[in-house]
């Protein structure tokens, strides 16, 4: 074939146009592609009050055993099982009549003892002036006055004898030692009662208020003490810590209470201390044994960092992670280092700083190094008073 100059004009013409067509379609086939886009929240630090939940069981502010003084037949029970005494108020009523006799036999032989002293007062009178005039010895003299001293004797002795009496008859009547509610009587109306006898008549319990006992780790305790000491936390009274309570059903006991002391021994068993919260109970809705669940207020952690649960993860061996933004608007990870839970955030020690932006949202889609677009930022808490709420309890 022979190829015309005008034919050869055409096909580079032809040739021409089918590149640009091509360069084209390359160009519009490849665009770049987006960058992944984040949530994050911006961190703040703020004042924090740490609290610690510990499992615990209720005891009785007071438990008084009432048990028999002297012997005797019960005549008289003065109370309904399961009533309110009072402190002082009577009980039993134990055979007065036995001991009314001995009583005024003790005042008898009191007054033949003072009736005594009076005859022996008078001889030894006598003798004296007798003495001087050589009317009698010396002797006799002498044995009267020591009449009158041994007389005197049993006159003290009688008046003992009289009390002792009187303290046994008025045992016959049983007192309340304490102010609170009583258990199950023990013996009824005929029953012979002893001094010192093994089963008590009956319990007296004092529930308001009531006493909590809980236990914490005793590592727990060194490393609250620890913090104090370097002034990483400060602790929220001098004297005493508040408490809240949570009982068996998981609902919220109305009334605070504060926390009284803890054992300066641990059990060699469980490794624990025994700290001890008391709480009004007027009421009565605690009953010793049960189980319940107490908040105690540790202390408050000043510039503490929060950081939202859902942007930390944790691998199997127990370590922490955060994905945040970087000032370049890359994605960075971090280490971190966790105290406790506190609500739906953690509490960060260490790994994370103040206006750090966390990756919240969004983080399947990412990794460190990767430029990211970040998406309008989640409203992160600020200042503390969020955090000091009794129902966020620390975990």
């Amino acid at each position: 074939m022979v190829f015309t100059a005008e034919n050869r004009i055409l096909q580079g013409l032809f040739l021409a146009a089918i590149g640009l067509l091509v360069a084209g379609c390359a160009k519009h086939a490849a665009p770049p592609a987006p960058k992944p886009s984040v949530t994050v929240v911006d961190l703040h630090a703020g004042r924090v009050s740490l609290t610690t939940e510990l499992p615990g069981r209720t005891s009785a502010y007071r438990v008084a055993e009432v048990r028999p003084q002297v012997n005797g037949v019960v005549l008289k029970r003065l109370f309904k099982e399961g009533d309110l005494v009072a402190a002082g108020q009577q009980l039993y009523q134990i055979d007065p009549a036995p001991y009314e006799a001995t009583l005024e036999s003790a005042r008898a032989a009191l007054a033949h003892a003072r009736a005594a002293v009076t005859a022996a007062k008078l001889t030894e009178e006598r003798y004296a002036a007798l003495v001087e005039a050589h009317a009698v010895s010396r002797q006799d003299y002498d044995n009267a006055a020591a009449t009158l001293q041994q007389d005197e004797a049993d006159v003290t002795s009688g008046q003992a004898a009289v009390r002792a009496a009187e303290i046994n008859l008025a045992y016959t009547k049983v007192y309340s030692p304490i102010s609170g509610r009583t258990g199950r009587s023990s013996i009824t109306e005929g029953a012979l009662v002893t001094v010192n006898q093994a089963t008590s008549l009956v319990t007296i319990t004092q529930l308001d208020p009531m006493y909590v006992d809980l236990t914490q780790p005793s590592a727990t305790l060194v490393r609250l003490k620890r913090e104090l000491t370097a002034g990483q936390i400060r602790r929220v009274d001098a004297n005493q810590a508040p408490a809240q309570l949570l009982l068996e059903d998981g609902s919220q006991y109305e009334r605070p209470g504060t926390l009284e002391f803890s054992e300066v021994t641990v059990d060699q068993g469980t490794g624990s201390v025994t700290l001890r919260a008391i709480f009004p109970n007027p009421q009565g809705l605690l009953l010793p044994g049960m189980f319940v669940r107490a908040t105690i207020e540790e202390g408050v952690r000043e510039s503490a960092i929060l950081a939202p649960q859902q942007g930390i993860t944790h691998a199997s061996d127990g370590t922490a992670t955060a994905l945040v933004v970087g000032t370049d608007g890359k994605v960075e990870k971090r280490s971190v280092e966790l105290d406790r839970a506190i609500g739906d955030e953690w509490l960060v020690t260490k790994g994370l700083a103040v206006s750090d932006r966390l990756i919240v949202a969004g983080r399947q889609r990412v990794k460190p190094g990767m430029d990211v677009s970040v998406r309008p930022q989640a409203t992160a808490h600020e200042g503390a008073a969020q955090h000091s709420k009794p129902e966020l309890a620390a975990r």
